[in-house]
């Protein structure tokens, strides 16, 4: 029998993360990006800007295709959105899923928010809609054991094809 040395998982896009983790940032990240240029949208991770929201893969993702729903307005109180930022809000992460369907084809989503540093909120200051697929056995010992998560993917590729089928359902709605 063979013998094999350990098992090594290369992830170093983590290492931006771990960087910067605990680090305090000049201003409001999901202010910012939607101000930049749309030249700088897939660098940003930007899928889709709408009237009142915005739809960005998450740099930091719990799985593949993990995206969120962010608002313009800046806020953390869900009760200061107006309404038709709230519908937007819905009907963009209802595309988004669809478009997650497409090419991700995952078993089902976790949708939520974090409202507040006390409800599990990375950046509590500007309440954001978490869209995530989830998969029939996604939760193995990676996580549980050595507190990683292993994506198969790397960003730039999930964000070609999220970025083309959120346009395929685009066009699909208004056709």
């Amino acid at each position: 029998m063979e013998e094999r040395g350990p098992e090594h998982l290369h992830a170093p896009w983590r290492m931006e993360y771990i960087l910067k983790a605990g680090k305090p940032h000049e201003g409001c990240i999901f202010c910012d990006k939607p101000c930049q240029s749309v030249s700088c949208d897939r660098d940003n991770l930007l899928i889709y800007r709408g009237t009142h929201n915005f739809i960005i893969l998450n740099a930091f993702p719990y799985n593949n295709g993990h995206l969120m729903v962010i608002p313009y307005l800046h806020t953390s109180a869900l009760t200061a959105l107006p309404g038709e930022t709230l519908n937007e809000m819905m009907a963009l992460a209802s595309q988004a899923i669809r478009a997650l369907e497409q090419v991700m084809h995952p078993d089902g989503f976790n949708l939520g928010m974090n409202l507040g540093h006390a409800a599990g909120a990375g950046i509590a200051e500007h309440l954001h809609l978490h869209v995530v697929p989830r998969w029939n056995g996604d939760t193995n010992f990676m996580p549980v054991v050595g507190n990683v998560r292993v994506l198969p993917e790397a960003l730039d590729i999930t964000w070609e094809k999220v970025r083309a089928a959120f346009e395929a359902v685009l066009a699909e709605d208004a056709g």
